[in-house]
């Protein structure tokens, strides 16, 4: 079992700070990939920020130079930390990892989802 658990959605105003986390437990062999999607209203499921397995940290256009993607490899937690955002960032955010179990496969797990509204 792999179980992603994600805190710290919520309302913020325009131009405020939001921090998301997911933490990532269970049956963990390794993460090979791990970060943020999201969905508006009416819209397909976006990347907002992700790391893969080398370590690269890939942002969406849109959010680069305001969101901050970090992680935290022995909590096997990552964060998003969300400055100066705009309403059209309201959404559901999705964390995603791609984790290698002890059965030797990889498969990709999602969490819950939680709702981000920008508004003033």
């Amino acid at each position: 079992q792999v179980q992603l658990v994600e805190s710290g959605g919520g309302s913020v105003q325009p131009g405020g700070s939001l921090r998301l986390s997911c933490a990532a437990s269970g049956d963990i062999v390794s993460i090979n990939g791990m970060g943020w999607y999201r969905q508006a209203p009416g819209k397909q499921r976006e990347l907002v920020a992700d790391i893969n397995s080398d370590g690269r940290v890939n942002y969406a256009n849109s959010v680069r130079g305001r969101f901050t993607f970090s992680s935290d490899n022995a909590k096997n937690t990552v964060y998003l930390q969300m400055n100066s955002p705009k309403p059209e960032d309201t959404a559901v955010y999705y964390c995603y990892a791609n984790i290698r179990r002890s059965t030797g496969y990889t498969s990709t797990y999602w969490g819950q989802g939680t709702q981000v509204t920008v508004s003033s």
